[in-house]
């Protein structure tokens, strides 16, 4: 039986936003925590970001010197490409689709 006030068939569901308030602290433990997430973004996100982006652009230099073959452009002898190619496959399909888009001028300032 359904106590009062509960409909048969609906069911509350928590928001995204509802468990990042759950999981913040409140008082003090909270203003900390604010504090702590305002200092990590005013000095330490740009540099992950960075990190990230350079990290992104040399797996796919890698994969340009190991792959190069699959675009026309042999640069290692096929003998290693083979030998690298089941730790690379399943980052060639967004590889190639990388590299063979189109540019614009807005792409090296971002």
């Amino acid at each position: 039986m359904n106590g009062p006030g509960i409909v048969p068939g609906s069911r509350e569901e928590e928001t995204v936003s509802d468990k990042k308030k759950a999981a913040r602290p409140g008082g003090l433990k909270g203003l900390w925590y604010g504090f702590k997430e305002t200092i990590y973004g005013m000095s330490a996100h740009d540099m992950s970001r960075a990190a990230l982006r350079t990290r992104a652009s040399m797996e796919h230099l890698f994969i340009l010197i190991t792959m190069g073959d699959l675009l026309g452009i042999p640069i290692l002898p096929p003998y290693y490409s083979l030998r690298l190619l089941p730790h690379v496959v399943p980052q060639i399909a967004t590889w190639k689709r990388r590299m063979l888009r189109e540019k614009d001028v807005s792409d090296a300032m971002f």
